[in-house]
């Protein structure tokens, strides 16, 4: 909550509030268990993150103001210390789940991480919470074949740079196109599949594609563990981006992931916070996202 870019920034604390707010008036934060972020560690970073960009990251910190590493991404004295929380969580989480003390998670936490390379901070994000998560479960615990399934509007270039060449960790991502970070769209791996979708796509029609286009993959990938990029930005409501997504869409696209994880990971999956911009539509898409991880 102290990570702070700036009153007109969208990427606020806020909408972890908003969030929460929501879970408790709705009366589901009372059928979760809550945990409190543990930070990421340097062996869980250094999985994800090159040596030098880690230490590229702890210089730039200010001691106050804010430091711009893109023109939308800025470090501030306590950002350091939120990412090792967010990046942790993922961790955490795999533990949390892989243990079987629970069957799904998800990491209500910021920055958010899929816009982060292996080597490159940008689009809000500083470590890759999911890879961080990833690499834990198949380094740590040993889990063989690993899905992410990202449907923030913003294409998951961090995610794809860091895992495209490793045909164990299979990724699929449905995205606005043309549309930021305008790069890692066009990679052809059998372990990427990309979902571009125009502006204006329809509920309807993004579910159409998003079958067409997951469901056989995953199926033939057999995953013991999925991870969710969960970004709520492709609602209609959204300021950030065009298409015309709501809650429901949300909750169908989670009840997928939901049916393959019961068929091949023993119902295990792990979501984390990516985008989402308008609280209202964040706060009501992430509550209609946890009762399909739920089954409710």
């Amino acid at each position: 909550m102290l990570h702070n870019m700036g009153d007109d920034h969208p990427e606020s604390p806020s909408r972890i509030s908003a969030i929460m707010t929501q879970l408790e008036q709705s009366g589901l934060l009372r059928e979760l268990e809550v945990y409190r972020a543990e930070p990421a560690t340097e062996e869980h970073l250094a999985r994800v993150h090159t040596a030098t960009y880690l230490e590229q990251l702890h210089v730039m910190v200010p001691k106050q103001g804010r430091v711009y590493v893109d023109p939308d991404t800025a470090l501030m004295p306590h950002t350091l210390r939120a990412a090792y929380l967010s990046a942790g969580a993922a961790a955490q989480a795999v533990d949390l789940v892989l243990s079987g003390k629970h069957q799904t998670a998800f990491c209500a936490t910021r920055p958010p991480g899929h816009h982060a390379e292996r080597s490159k901070a940008m689009g809000f994000s500083f470590f890759n919470n999911v890879a961080v998560g990833v690499r834990h479960a198949m380094q740590h615990h040993g889990i063989q074949r690993v899905a992410v399934v990202d449907f923030d509007v913003h294409q998951g270039n961090g995610t794809v740079d860091i895992f495209q060449d490793e045909p164990n960790v299979m990724i699929c991502s449905s995205f606005q196109h043309p549309f930021y970070p305008y790069s890692h769209y066009f990679i052809q791996k059998p372990n990427v599949i990309n979902s571009p979708l125009e502006a204006d796509t329809s509920g309807l029609q993004y579910r159409c594609i998003v079958e067409r286009d997951w469901l056989k993959p995953l199926q033939e990938h057999k995953p013991e563990l999925i991870f969710i990029s969960a970004g709520f930005d492709g609602h209609k409501d959204d300021p950030m981006a065009d298409l015309n997504l709501v809650e429901a869409d949300y909750r169908w696209v989670t009840e997928m992931v939901m049916s393959v994880a019961k068929e091949h990971a023993q119902g295990r999956v792990i979501s984390c916070l990516e985008g989402g911009y308008n609280l209202k539509a964040l706060a009501c898409s992430v509550e209609a996202h946890l009762e399909a991880m739920m089954g409710k």
